[in-house]
Order: structure tokens, then C-alpha cells, then sequence
């Protein structure tokens, strides 16, 4: 809870009527999965640890039979169906961050949601974490960019929560990338030996397109996998003994004829799965998946392909699904449209996790003995009793008669979500912060970006 709330709950009827008047952003909690993982290959328990929000209410449980979703992650274009696509800005930044925020079905602010290529290089990295840190109370991830950067995380995570906090507990995630095959660059390695060296949790993923950087077959590209994430774990231990890593595997495979990536695919799917049951045998969380798609557009390829990819991640038992949101063009693209589309699709991730209900209420015999043979339920005490939470709801499908919707202007999904955009750009307020602490920020970006000229490459 935020200083400004607990000064809320005592402050007498006035202030009782000012919180319920105020804006309210529902998050719902990382999924728990209640249902079995698709195993191809054998079981067991990976561990779990806690990646703090400044809001606590919103840290995640990262590992076990959780799952945390992520934006999408370092597209340098961005898209939208007004200007079309187009090179990212800090304000495209900042914008995905608040539509994070507001997401119902997204536990997690992400990265480099998109690159603000007009912000210089070496100093884009500090905009990026100030807009996570002010503009979302959710957890965020550090800059892997420079070793430098990464520094420059952890010591805003200092002003943001504390520097004990920060060495004590986990407040950042990083998305450590191997040069497939078999390669750790000294950027990558410096940036995982900081965050390792201050308890920062590691992604270690190897980046696999199949047929360029792996073999083509599942097998031998598994074996790859598991020898790269476990040269990447074994140094952070040698750098921190127990400093959080997750398992990661980035899995494409590719057209044989264009040299493209593909995505979707049965062959993604098994590797996906398989390193999963990896990750559970070396006791790892594990990182995989997303709504990664190859289309130019929003369209029925980019659906077929994320539903794809999504549904792959849940079953495989990921624990962290960065890319859940937002995925455009083979990673290349940050799309307005398609993140809300994604993110609102992710509820049936969160429905589909929850198993079947076998309690009393959920075997439904009372309603069954109320019907009866040729009656119907929409009347019956059972329904009554549960219609508001008994199916999961779309915010954004359009499931009106076809006079209505022809009426309204016959709009496609593309169009509906751009208007749930501006929507929620402009019923955005931003999360409370100690104004102290803000201060703080604003001034390290400030020294920081001072003490260096602007550098573009």
C-alpha cells in the first residue's frame, strides 16, 4: 500500500469519499497454475523467489506452478493504425508503460518495451527506468545494455526502495541474451555480473532461430539450450552464490526458403515444452514463450500465430512469458492495437489456468436438480448466484447482433482496440509516489545524463 493511501484510510468520511471516488486499476494476480504441464520428455519442482514491486501488493512469484507475464521486449518500430509504422520515441515509451499499468492481465511493466531511438544510446536507459519506476507500481526490469547501465539500475532501485532492500531482496529482473551457438558477448556477462553481484535476478536465454543458431532438429537443439543456460548459471553462482537466474529459451524456428523466422510452429512448440521440463529438472524458473507472431499487421496471421505461442507458454509450464503483449513483426514492431489486443486474450490464460472447480458450488448439482429434463438455467438459483464471475469477459471483442454492430460502424478488431488505446491513455493516473523519492530520481537521471555527451551508436 502507497503512503498516500494509508494516509487515506485515516483520514475520517472525506477522505473515505475521496478513495472511492478515485480511479482504480484492477491487476489481477500472477496466474497459479491448476491444471497439469504438457510433458514430452520427466518432473520436478523448480524453485521460487519473489521479485518485489514498490507496490507490494503487486510483487511476483516468480518459479513453482506460477506464471508472470511481461510486455514486449526491444522492438525499435512502433505501430499504431493512425500513423502507421514508424521508429519509436520516448513517448511511444512511455505510453506502452501506462498501457502496462492499466493492463488487467499483465503482472509486469517488462523491459525495453520499445527502443526511444531519439533519446541518445548510452543515456536512453535512464528515461526508460525512470518512466517504469513513476509511471507503474508494477516490477520492472534493469538495462542490459553496458555494463555501466546496469549499475545505473541497481542504483535507482537504491533511491526507489531502498540500498539494503535492494541487496537483500530481488527488485529487478535482466534479460541476459547468449550469442547462439555457444557464445556469452562482454557486454551480456558484465551486465549479468552485476545483477548478480547485487542479488538481481538473470535471465539466462539463449536467442535460437532453428536451422541458423541451433540445429534443426528438437533434440539437438535442446541439448544446445541446456549446455548455454547452464554456463550461464553456473557463473552467476561463481559471481553470487544464490543470486536468482531463470532458465530461458527464446525458440523460433525458420523458413527454409526465405531465411526468415517463423513462429507458431509444431517444432517451436516441442522445443518449448522440452526445455521446460528442463528447467523443472535443474530445479530452475523458467522464462519462454509469448505472443510472437510474424505478421506486417494485426491481423488473423498475428492471432493464429500468438494463440499459438500463448497457449505453448501456459501448457510448457513457463513461470516468466516475456512478449505476452504488444509482439509485431517478428519482434521488430511494438503495435498500440496489438497490445491491448494481446493483453486482453491473456484473461483466458489466467481463466485456463484455473483448473476445474470440483467444490460443491462447482459440480452444480443444486441447479441441475432445479432445471431439470427441458427446462433452462439462465433463471435458476445456482446461476443467479454465480453469472458475474462464471465466464471469463472480453473487454474488447465485439460479440453484439449484426444490426448493432453494422450500426455502430461495422469495425473490426483493430479498430475497436484502437479506441480502447486512447481509452486508456486517457483515463490514465499515475500510481503515487513518495514525492521525495521522486525528487531523488528525476535528479540521478539529471547528474547522469550530464556527465556524458550524447552518443548515438
Amino acid at each position: 500500500m502507497s503512503e498516500v493511501s494509508a494516509r487515506r484510510r485515516g483520514g475520517g468520511g472525506a477522505a473515505r469519499r475521496a478513495e472511492r471516488t478515485a480511479i482504480s486499476v484492477e491487476t489481477a494476480r500472477f496466474i497459479e497454475r491448476n491444471i497439469p504441464n504438457f510433458e514430452v520428455l520427466d518432473e520436478e519442482a523448480p524453485s521460487t523467489f519473489t521479485q518485489h514491486a514498490r507496490n507490494p501488493q503487486r510483487s511476483v512469484e516468480i518459479g513453482g506452478r506460477n506464471l508472470v507475464l511481461a510486455p514486449v521486449y526491444g522492438p525499435p518500430f512502433v505501430r499504431d493504425a493512425d500513423g502507421g509504422r514508424r521508429y519509436a520515441t520516448i513517448e511511444d515509451f512511455r505510453n506502452f508503460v501506462k498501457l502496462g499499468y492499466m493492463s488487467k492481465w499483465l503482472h509486469h511493466s517488462g523491459g525495453t518495451v520499445c527502443e526511444p531511438t531519439d533519446v541518445p544510446v548510452n543515456k536512453r536507459h535512464l528515461d526508460m527506468l525512470h518512466a517504469h519506476m513513476t509511471l507503474s507500481d508494477k516490477p520492472f526490469m534493469g538495462s542490459v545494455t553496458e555494463p555501466s547501465r546496469a549499475q545505473d539500475s541497481v542504483d535507482m532501485c537504491g533511491i526507489l526502495f531502498g540500498e539494503e532492500f535492494v541487496q537483500a531482496n530481488t527488485v529487478m529482473t535482466s534479460l541476459i541474451n547468449i550469442n547462439s551457438p555457444l557464445t556469452f558477448d562482454g557486454i551480456m556477462m558484465g551486465a549479468l555480473e552485476v545483477f548478480a553481484r547485487n542479488n538481481q535476478a538473470a535471465i539466462i536465454s539463449p536467442f535460437i532461430v532453428g536451422g541458423a543458431m541451433a540445429p534443426v532438429t528438437v533434440a539437438g537443439t535442446l541439448t544446445q539450450v541446456l549446455a548455454e543456460v547452464l554456463a550461464g548459471v553456473a557463473y552467476s553462482q561463481l559471481v553470487r552464490k544464490g543470486a536468482p537466474v531463470i532458465f530461458g529459451a527464446f525458440v523460433t524456428s525458420i523458413d527454409m526458403n526465405s531465411g526468415a523466422p517463423t513462429f507458431g510452429t509444431p517444432e517451436a512448440s516441442l522445443i518449448t515444452y522440452g526445455a521446460g521440463q528442463l528447467a523443472r529438472r535443474m530445479g530452475l524458473p523458467y522464462r519462454s514463450a509469448g505472443a510472437f507472431c510474424g505478421s506486417k499487421l494485426p491481423d488473423a496471421q498475428a492471432a493464429y500465430e500468438s494463440a499459438n505461442s500463448l497457449n505453448m507458454g501456459l501448457l510448457a509450464g513457463v513461470n516468466f512469458m516475456l512478449h505476452a503483449c504488444g509482439w509485431l513483426e517478428g519482434g521488430l514492431v511494438a503495435s498500440y492495437e496489438k497490445f491491448v489486443m494481446d493483453a486482453d486474450q491473456l484473461g483466458v490464460l489466467h481463466g485456463l489456468a484455473r483448473g476445474v472447480d470440483l467444490s460443491e458450488n462447482g459440480q452444480g448439482m443444486d441447479a441441475l436438480r432445479e432445471v431439470g429434463p427441458g427446462g433452462h438455467y439462465l433463471g435458476c438459483a445456482h446461476t443467479q448466484a454465480n453469472f458475474k464471475s462464471a465466464f471469463w469477459r472480453t473487454d474488447l471483442l465485439d460479440y453484439k447482433p449484426f444490426e448493432t454492430w453494422e450500426e455502430e460502424g461495422a469495425r473490426d478488431t483493430q479498430a475497436l482496440a484502437a479506441i480502447r488505446v486512447r481509452r486508456q491513455l486517457e483515463t490514465y493516473r499515475q500510481p503515487d509516489l513518495d514525492p521525495g523519492i521522486n525528487e531523488a530520481l528525476a535528479d540521478y537521471v539529471a547528474r547522469r545524463k550530464a556527465s556524458m555527451p550524447d552518443a548515438f551508436i
